[in-house]
């Protein structure tokens, strides 16, 4: 279908997909997950979940809950934030959308929080959690060597005056 506009007396002529898809983002194997990623959608099993707790933040108090999902490529940890901490239930198969990816400790971490959807899918677009490979995304190396000290941004307040050396 086409569609037509006109913008400030200029007409122009723009093709729209009809599909029911439009706009979706495609789901997302597990292995592929990367450090930094945003609008994640994937779909996995839960395999474990915790209850949640309360953590201290720089912005104050968080609850948050953490699990571990999978698919037919590999785990990852999930952390939970704020209202939607709690939500995944061992055992589970779901979709979720809208999540961001983070490192930590070394591992990709799949967060979920406020504008993502969690929803429950069936069975039978998952593997069963004995069919789901120990594998979980790692992130890349830091290419900064170890020892190497920040030479840019916020260096932290300075203490002490300017001090003569005595030669």
């Amino acid at each position: 279908m086409f569609k037509r506009n006109i913008i400030n007396g200029v007409e122009s002529v723009m093709y729209v997909s009809s599909e029911s898809n439009q706009g979706e983002n495609p789901s997302t194997n597990i292995k592929d997950l990367k450090p930094g990623m945003e609008n994640v959608s994937v779909k996995a099993r839960v395999l474990s979940s915790e209850p949640p707790h309360v953590i201290q933040t720089k912005k104050g108090p968080r609850t948050i809950s953490n699990a571990v999902i999978g698919d037919s490529t590999g785990r990852v940890e999930v952390t939970a934030w704020g209202e939607k901490a709690g939500q995944l239930t061992e055992g589970e198969a779901v979709e979720i959308k809208g999540g961001w990816t983070t490192e930590f400790r070394g591992k990709v971490q799949l967060n979920i929080g406020r504008t993502t959807e969690v929803k429950k899918i069936d069975d039978s677009e998952v593997p069963q959690a004995e069919e789901i490979p120990e594998e979980m995304p790692t992130a890349p190396e830091s290419p900064r060597p170890q020892g190497f000290r920040r030479t840019e941004g916020y260096r932290g307040p300075r203490r002490g005056g300017f001090r003569r050396r005595e030669e």
